[in-house]
């Protein structure tokens, strides 16, 4: 199954289970917001082949991000939109959702997107960031 083809609400679901959530509402909001997070910081040939996981203001006129974040305060940012949010629970949703996005690209696809964002991101993806020794 490709990004194209899978269905929002499959989404959510393997969202769901990858994060262990206890309701599919809970998985579908985090989704929500991280997705929507996400695609700030992605150009727009990126936004249009995840639009079926999208939600809609995503792909309607989300503004791109005026500079890069770092993953740290990419997880910072997304805990302020999650109620009673802790660095620690923002950590765990936004790489519950971005490890089952993972999943769903595969790797050269993941690869791809990786590299359009800064380093410190694979993590969040469920990827160890592999770094060249100098």
């Amino acid at each position: 199954m490709t990004v194209t083809t899978m269905q929002p609400r499959s989404f959510t679901e393997a969202v769901r289970e990858v994060g262990r959530y206890r309701s599919t509402a809970e998985a579908e909001a985090v989704t929500h917001t991280v997705l929507l997070a996400l695609s700030a910081h992605l150009p727009a040939t990126e936004r249009a082949e995840l639009t079926p996981l999208l939600p809609t203001e995503a792909t309607v006129s989300a503004p791109l991000a005026p500079r890069p974040l770092t993953a740290r305060e990419f997880v910072e940012s997304v805990a302020l939109h999650i109620e009673n949010a802790t660095p620690a629970t923002a950590r765990w949703h936004v790489t519950s959702v971005l490890t089952a996005l993972a999943q769903q690209l595969g790797i050269a696809h993941t690869t791809r997107l990786l590299s359009q964002l800064p380093s410190g991101y694979a993590l969040l993806f469920g990827r160890a960031e592999l770094v060249a020794v100098a």
